[in-house]
């Protein structure tokens, strides 16, 4: 198994990127015995992966840092980097490869406080790999001192470390760092290949599969945590009630406090289990006593942990609520369809019951306009708006229509 077999639908990007690999791999052989370098290469310092939520950008990335840190005792008998077996490309993999740096957002924004170790990594020669690889998974989140100090570095890297930055789009990184980066681009799957995948990888029943696949409009991660997670698929089930619960103010409200509560405890039980690993490893570290008791100086390292961990359980909470958000817009997507007896092939087909009956019972004006009040409330949480606030505005202006 390759390391590209987990890029569902991404053929094309995936051709591109074992051919830089192999490419790579020519230039730190080459230069490893003082070898002429080849004059064409296909490998460059610094890439950007674009692509709608879902596609697999992370992936791809970590796919290539992976093909890219290949040791595989193949490669010398005509083997293609990235085997997916060898040590280079388990640990890229999942994450323990001390020369693959992972930059995540932790709170709504990446601080140059959060990139300044990571920059000055990046002009150092590889401790144990074959590169020097930084990728940033949340490029959009850089601001504008992080985004500086990330052009910095892109403009004058060191010879064998590799920038790997994903975002959405073009337009949500600066223009002067995407043109040092080389552009892929990133397509949603088809729902019959992420359903092919969850039956092969997840083994998940063909019907399950293809269920989710559809329901999650290709999303990759979505769609096997939808098909793998009971409790995902009841999250779910909730949400797409809400359309039927608004018909009073007091539903409204109520509807609004409920989707809010549930996804402070779905942040809360993701954040839990990470926060206590981190303290007690940061406590170790830092040489705690047998009763917990703290060496004197490091108050100020605690407190900037728990700050760290507050910003994070807050942008979860919103991812969460995000993911509610998109689901309610699929809800109503599905809705206009049929109201406009449109062809395409329903999302929700679990809910079709309650979608024929918003349909018969509305307009497709106030479909439009229900879709756009979810848009604001998106638009609103990511300007920081307090959540119970920006879903109460939302509900009533679902009941509205």
């Amino acid at each position: 198994m390759s390391v590209w077999d987990d890029l569902v639908g991404q053929e094309r990007v995936s051709e591109q990127l074992a051919a830089a690999a192999r490419d790579a791999d020519a230039l730190v052989t080459a230069a490893a015995a003082d070898a002429p370098l080849p004059e064409a290469s296909r490998m460059t310092h610094a890439w950007l992966f674009t692509g709608p939520p879902g596609a697999g950008r992370t992936q791809t990335a970590r796919a290539f840092a992976a093909a890219l840190q290949c040791v595989s005792p193949d490669r010398a008998l005509g083997g293609a980097p990235g085997c997916g077996f060898c040590d280079g490309c388990h640990t890229a993999l999942v994450g323990t490869h001390a020369d693959v740096t992972t930059v995540v957002a932790v709170g709504s924004q990446i601080l140059v406080d959060d990139m300044r170790d990571t920059v000055r990594k990046s002009f150092t020669s590889p401790a144990t790999g074959r590169w020097q690889i930084i990728l940033v998974e949340d490029a959009e989140r850089l601001n504008e001192k992080s985004a500086n100090a990330v052009l910095k570095a892109v403009e004058e890297p060191a010879p064998r470390t590799v920038w790997l930055l994903c975002a959405p789009s073009l337009e949500d990184v600066l223009p002067t760092i995407r043109s040092r980066c080389r552009h892929l681009n990133l397509s949603t799957p088809s729902v019959e290949a992420v359903a092919d995948m969850l039956v092969r990888r997840e083994g998940v029943e063909p019907d399950v599969a293809v269920a989710a696949a559809r329901a999650t409009q290709g999303h990759v991660d979505r769609a096997r945590r939808l098909a793998t997670d009971p409790a995902a698929r009841e999250r779910r089930a909730a949400v797409l009630k809400l359309p039927l619960r608004v018909d009073d103010i007091g539903g409204c409200l109520k509807a609004a406090q409920e989707l809010v509560d549930a996804a402070a405890e779905d942040a809360k039980q993701l954040a839990e289990e990470i926060d206590a690993k981190e303290t007690e490893e940061l406590k170790a570290a830092l040489g705690a006593a047998q009763g917990g008791r703290m060496p004197r100086g490091t108050a100020g390292v605690i407190k900037d942990l728990e700050d760290k961990q507050k910003r994070r359980r807050t942008r979860t909470q919103r991812d969460s609520l995000d993911l509610a958000l998109t689901d309610l817009t699929a809800f109503y997507r599905d809705v206009l369809a049929l109201q406009l007896g449109s062809r395409i092939a329903l999302a929700n087909t679990d809910a079709e019951d309650a979608l024929e009956r918003l349909a018969r019972s509305s307009s497709p004006e106030s479909t439009l306009r229900r879709i756009e009040a979810i848009a604001a409330c998106r638009d609103a949480l990511d300007r920081n708006v307090a959540p119970l606030l920006a879903v109460e505005a939302m509900t009533m202006a679902l009941r509205a229509g």
